[in-house]
């Protein structure tokens, strides 16, 4: 029987950890864990020394989006499959991970028989989207809502989705203290809209100052 090489990208030691013991009991497909990758730049690494059929990734990574990380993916390596493996079941993060280049998506919470159905699909060269998982809004018609309601806790990731490029550039330059005049030099803008995006920011993150902004960000670890 064939056996295909794998990556996990994550940072969930425990979790990793019971995946690596139910991989190594199954043989349809078999695959051969030849690595784990806690961030990013360690996955970049691993992939350019070693032949991977398959790389399992978690989208919240220590130090870059998994979102983000998939066009690069895709780029730098075409004959990969790559299945998200998430504790994310948004439908706008499933959406935007499949047009960044996954082949697959799957939510921690599906079983282990949609899991290696969903493993068998993707390396066949399908795509698959896991049990409960939409790519599109869910119809309520009924009263039926397939999305998970929203955690009251937000983890780093969700909130840094809630801000946009700009106001991310923008948020870094306020925790570097600097003012509206000397962020509207660095990004070419007007202090007018650097006042909007730095209000926006503060009503997005909950916040009411600049003080507690810059804490809120810090302890986030957003920038």
């Amino acid at each position: 029987m064939e056996t295909i090489n794998a990556i996990i990208a994550d940072n969930q030691k425990m979790f990793v950890t019971g995946l690596r013991s139910v991989l190594q009991n199954h043989n349809n497909p078999k695959l051969n864990i030849i690595a784990v990758a806690n961030n990013a730049q360690i996955l970049k690494e691993l992939l350019q020394i070693h032949e991977v059929d398959i790389l399992l990734l978690e989208l919240n990574l220590p130090d870059e989006d998994g979102l983000n990380l998939l066009p690069q993916l895709r780029a730098e390596h075409k004959d990969l499959k790559i299945c998200v493996l998430s504790n994310y079941s948004q439908t706008k993060f499933v959406k935007q991970a499949f047009q960044n280049g996954a082949d697959g998506y799957l939510s921690k919470s599906n079983d282990f028989e949609d899991f290696f159905t969903g493993l068998e699909e993707v390396l066949e060269g399908n795509t698959f989207l896991g049990e409960g998982l939409r790519i599109t809004p869910a119809n309520n018609f009924g009263g039926i809502k397939l999305d998970r309601k929203p955690s009251t806790y937000e983890d780093r990731f969700l909130i840094k989705q809630k801000l946009t490029s700009r106001e991310h550039e923008v948020l870094e330059l306020i925790t570097q203290a600097k003012n509206n005049k000397e962020i509207a030099k660095e990004l070419y803008i007007s202090d007018q809209t650097v006042g909007v995006h730095r209000k926006n920011i503060m009503r997005k993150l909950g916040v009411r100052n600049t003080i507690n902004l810059i804490k809120f960000a810090m302890e986030h670890q957003l920038v």
